[in-house]
């Protein structure tokens, strides 16, 4: 049982530490110009040097409610974290972790809605660009999204002993 919390523990830290990549990195899309490759984040765009990411007015809105989710998820990853620290030597044994996993499944819609959004509204939508495909952190933020389901459920299944 030790080493699964420890696995559970060190696969939340992964996931924390992949949250913080994916939001700050400026490569959620990437594709080529007649100036090289060119790479949009969620608050920038990178050719040689980087820039503001300007998008429609339309997209405005969808670009701040995802830059506002990704936040979120972070901020409640981190405070699952330091609640499963906190419920790990205080809660009584045979109890269960609910709270850890009820924030960490916060987080995890968090992510799908932010995900979701980028996915609906700027996947491919990048002008005087070819070959557009999606960067790393949009992978890393479907990666945990993927594993702060797995963690969220298993902290509500899992009981202290």
């Amino acid at each position: 049982m030790l080493v699964l919390l420890a696995g559970i523990f060190v696969v939340h830290i992964a996931t924390v530490i992949m949250l913080f990549v994916s939001t700050i990195a400026n490569v959620w899309m990437v594709s080529s110009s007649s100036f090289g490759t060119v790479s949009t984040g969620l608050w920038l765009l990178c050719n040689k040097t980087c820039n503001q990411l300007s998008v429609k007015s339309g997209d405005e809105t969808s670009l701040k409610v995802v830059q506002a989710f990704m936040i979120l998820s972070i901020i409640f990853s981190v405070v699952a974290l330091i609640l499963f620290v906190i419920q790990l030597f205080t809660l009584e044994k045979g109890k269960r972790f609910y709270m850890t996993g009820a924030v960490m499944l916060v987080c995890w819609m968090c992510i799908l809605i932010a995900v979701s959004i980028y996915t609906a509204r700027f996947t491919g939508k990048t002008q005087y660009v070819t070959n557009p495909h999606h960067g790393y952190c949009f992978i890393l933020a479907w990666i945990c999204f993927c594993f702060s389901f797995i963690i969220g459920i298993l902290y509500l299944v899992l009981r202290k002993k």
